[in-house]
């Protein structure tokens, strides 16, 4: 008797679980993605994106981070932002053929992935490189004032290879809001990119937006952990990109001479 008490009782446990499980797949599913313009924009064109898009030659884009570009907490490989950005960036350009690879690691910080950005960087002679960092410095409670000198080297070589490039601060998440560090690291990230001349896409501000104005609740967005993202995050987080590389490889770019006559009083 006492088996089958235990058995019925693991039994409504399940059945439990799997309805909270259900509801909350079933919440995300009916959530609206919203990603607004004047919190997606990027600061700068994409001139090399605009010339490969213009010459319908391969686009190719080089995701470069730790776990969240890699895809934790994403149920598959597809379900990550880079391989989500790639249908993204299809629907944009459908002539024009999209390579998108998945340089993400699981745990590592700026220093690690300057140590590779030679082999999983450059070598792929990549037009477009999406750069993720700063979240496992939050984490770790790691001091940041080596960071930007770090991200200064990784900008030079990115230059170097002559692609464009867009920084990718961290996630809005729990985990990472719990560190009294987190905004700072925000800060540093995007004094870094206006002082460099580089693009930033403002995810930690995207998400925040999703909890704060949008009233989402971290359920929807965020994992089980608290930490990394999930396939409606992800998505979501592709098509906020996706929009902002598109238009900013479509804008105008004035000449150098159009430009000094536009700042003429």
């Amino acid at each position: 008797m006492k088996t089958a008490g235990f058995a019925s009782l693991a039994t409504k446990t399940f059945a439990v679980a799997a309805l909270l499980i259900g509801a909350s797949f079933a919440a995300r599913a009916d959530t609206p993605c919203n990603t607004p313009q004047d919190v997606v924009r990027l600061a700068h064109p994409l001139s090399r994106v605009a010339k490969k898009i213009a010459d319908h030659k391969p686009l190719t884009i080089v995701a470069i981070g730790s776990s969240s570009t890699a895809g934790a907490g994403a149920s598959t490989p597809t379900a990550n932002y880079p391989s989500q950005l790639a249908l993204e960036l299809k629907r944009h350009f459908p002539a024009t053929p999209i390579v998108m690879i998945n340089r993400g690691v699981n745990g590592e910080e700026i220093a690690d992935m300057l140590k590779r950005f030679d082999a999983a960087v450059v070598q792929a002679k990549p037009d477009l490189v999406l750069w993720q960092l700063g979240t496992n410095s939050i984490i770790r409670d790691h001091v940041m004032s080596e960071h930007e000198a770090q991200i200064h080297d990784g900008l030079a070589k990115i230059r170097a290879a002559g692609a464009d490039v867009v920084l990718i601060d961290p996630q809005y998440v729990p985990k990472v809001n719990a560190k009294p560090q987190a905004v700072q690291m925000v800060e540093l990230i995007a004094t870094a990119a206006k002082r460099e001349d580089v693009d930033l896409f403002r995810r930690y501000d995207v998400m925040k937006r999703w909890v704060e104005v949008d009233r989402i609740p971290f359920e929807v967005s965020v994992a089980p952990d608290g930490l990394h993202l999930n396939d409606w995050s992800y998505a979501c987080m592709a098509k906020g990109l996706g929009h902002a590389i598109a238009e900013a490889a479509q804008r105008p770019i004035m000449s150098a001479t159009a430009s000094a006559r536009h700042s003429m009083p």
